[in-house]
């Protein structure tokens, strides 16, 4: 039957449940029990003859003479309804002739087994309460167009436990997140998402404007520098978990929309964030119940208590054959990273080139929990240097499974030389390169009322949301990802 022609049925059907003086939308249910709790509670609950109400959606129906079977569904589990004429009267007529597979219902009655020992419901009553117009699919596992599910997310929690198993472990995830930086201290903080200029990475921003007061604004791309002012006002570990925002391209790690937890502490350096990120990894894995090893892909994931540690120029060297990267040019890279597949741009920096042949060549080799150290100035203007004539920074990602989980760096809190560094990413943003740091005169003048020594990390919350659940694409990970409409 036509999508069409089952629509105009089941609007038939809805007409005919009306026309009884029923509501098939009633603003509330009077739902007693949750299926999980009658199921764990099903003895007792058959031997008392307890009057049970479940409410959920009605996922299948099987006819066998004057009865029917049908499985309902809530967000706890499902469970077996037996429709019976002799139990229902009229009810049971009416039952089939309005109720739909997809409809939500609430169901009244009583917990028994049957034949076959499968625990049941016998209903003595029942409503609907959402009726359905549109069939539930008949095959969304094997879509061509695997985009739907990602458009109609909600269809595809309906139909996949395990994409609804995959976001409740990410709500478990978040709540471990904030657990654990509030062992360690943190205070959680809220910064603004629409910023005059949008730094704390090295990326392209979102603009919008506002009418009202006739600016224009964008979207953050990190929430770094506002928290480094707050460690100017003297809090000391603070940390945020919420959306930034990056008009970039959209691939298995990348969507425009993204959350991340970012969190700094005065006082520390880039060992002592090290040592935080192989607490955070126990503490997780613990808490989650998992074990150090896990599957990623093809993958196999093991994490010590220890993290390995390698130099970025050694990780170029050892799978990018780039044997010194300090005697290599911009021009001999980018010959390099075209080699690579790499198109390196008219105004892209050494470091830059260097770090887009890293992502591509040299990041897919580290499986292990690895932390990457010392990263090139030119790509890490808010990190201080490793000595004070160095064209390295106190700068570590953490590699795991071959996805950037998080960058940290202990803090540049100089003045005079952060100013020099946005000098030097205005030079390069007027050479080309789009996703230079902008000059953000407000935030140097709040480092020159002194912000202590500190450290401070960013992870990206949907990779690791990846990675835990073995997910190969962040859209897998995000409830809504970021699609181009249908035409």
């Amino acid at each position: 039957m036509a999508l069409d022609d089952i629509r105009r049925d089941r609007l038939a059907k809805l007409e005919r449940y009306e026309a009884a003086g029923l509501d098939p939308y009633p603003a509330s249910a009077r739902r007693n029990f949750l299926i999980r709790e009658v199921l764990q509670r099903f003895a007792p609950l058959a031997r008392s003859k307890r009057r049970i109400i479940v409410a959920g959606r009605l996922r299948a129906l099987r006819e066998h003479g004057g009865m029917a079977f049908g499985d309902l569904e809530d967000g706890s589990g499902t469970m077996q309804l037996s429709f019976a004429r002799d139990f229902l009267g009229d009810g049971y007529s009416f039952f089939r002739e309005t109720a739909d597979i997809g409809d939500i219902l609430e169901a009244v009655g009583s917990a028994f087994k049957t034949k076959r020992g499968e625990p049941t419901l016998r209903i003595s009553s029942w409503r609907i309460i959402a009726k359905s117009l549109r069939p539930l699919p008949e095959k969304w596992h094997g879509l061509k167009d695997v985009e739907e599910r990602f458009r109609k997310r909600y269809l595809d929690l309906v139909m996949n436990e395990k994409v609804r198993d995959r976001f409740r472990r990410r709500a478990e995830i978040v709540k471990a997140l904030r657990e654990f930086f509030e062992r360690e201290g943190f205070m959680e903080v809220e910064t603004p998402i629409l910023q005059h200029l949008a730094g704390g990475a090295l990326a392209r921003p979102f603009k919008t404007h506002h009418n009202a007061l006739a600016i224009d604004l964008h979207l953050r791309i990190a929430p770094e520098l506002y928290l480094k002012e707050l460690l100017v006002g003297g809090m000391e570990k603070i940390y945020e978990l919420g959306k930034s925002f990056r008009n970039e391209g959209v691939d298995a790690t990348h969507n425009p929309e993204f959350t991340t937890v970012e969190w700094y502490a005065a006082y520390w350096d880039e060992e002592a964030m090290m040592g935080c990120m192989e607490r955070f990894f126990a503490f997780l894995l613990k808490r989650l119940k998992l074990r150090s090893t896990l599957m990623f892909g093809e993958k196999t994931v093991t994490v010590p208590k220890r993290f390995l540690r390698i130099e970025f120029s050694e990780v170029l060297k050892r799978y990018a054959l780039i044997i010194d990267y300090d005697r290599e040019t911009r021009d001999s890279l980018a010959s390099r990273a075209q080699r690579f597949g790499i198109d390196a741009g008219p105004g892209d920096s050494k470091g830059k080139i260097a770090d887009e042949i890293y992502k591509k060549i040299c990041r897919p080799h580290l499986v292990n929990p690895t932390f990457v150290i010392h990263h090139p100035i030119d790509i890490s203007p808010l990190a201080k240097r490793t000595a004070p004539d160095a064209t390295t920074v106190r700068r570590f990602q953490l590699i795991v499974g071959g996805l950037e989980i998080v960058n940290a760096f202990a803090e540049l809190n100089d003045p005079r030389e952060q100013r020099a560094r946005f000098e030097e990413q205005k030079k390069l943003r007027s050479g080309g390169e789009e996703e230079a740091h902008p000059f953000d005169e407000e935030f140097v003048e709040a480092l020159e009322y002194g912000m202590p020594p500190a450290a401070g990390a960013g992870l990206g919350v949907d990779r690791l949301v990846m990675l835990l659940t073995d997910a190969a694409n962040v859209r897998e990970a995000v409830l809504f990802p970021t699609l181009r409409p249908k035409a």
